[in-house]
Formats: C-alpha cells, sequence, structure tokens
C-alpha cells in the first residue's frame, strides 16, 4: 500500500467535504436572511370578509348597469 497515495486521497476528500460544507452552509446563511414575509406560502384561496363582498357586489352592480346603458342593439338587415 502506497501511503503517500492515500494521503492524497483523504486531503482529496476532505478538501471535497469542506467544499459541501461551505455550501451548506451558505444556504442556510442565506435562509435567514429572508423575511418571514417572503418565506410564506401563498398557496390557497384567499375568502373575502363579509364587508369586501359587499363593496364588489356593489362595484359590480355600478359596472353591470353602466354596461347594460350602453347597449345598443344592431339587429341585421
Amino acid at each position: 500500500m502506497d501511503i503517500h497515495k492515500m494521503i492524497q486521497e483523504l486531503h482529496a476528500e476532505r478538501d471535497a467535504l469542506d467544499r459541501a460544507i461551505s455550501s451548506l452552509e451558505e444556504l442556510q446563511r442565506a435562509d435567514t436572511d429572508i423575511p418571514a414575509q417572503w418565506n410564506r406560502s401563498r398557496r390557497g384561496r384567499k375568502f373575502m370578509g363579509p364587508k369586501e363582498r359587499e363593496e364588489v357586489s356593489a362595484r359590480m352592480k355600478k359596472y353591470w348597469a353602466s354596461r347594460r346603458n350602453n347597449v345598443q342593439v344592431v339587429y341585421p338587415q
């Protein structure tokens, strides 16, 4: 067995492990730098409260009323 070769292989393996550890520590550090509000998931459906629902309803009633008033029916001749 060549001890010198084994030592070189172990040094190479140690260097690879050091690089892996450094990159993982960098990821961990970057993960803690992100504010909590950005890290939160945005999945799922947003539900409206009763007041918000009434506001949307009034706004849509006004919208459709204006659409009905501005509609010009054109009949083919």
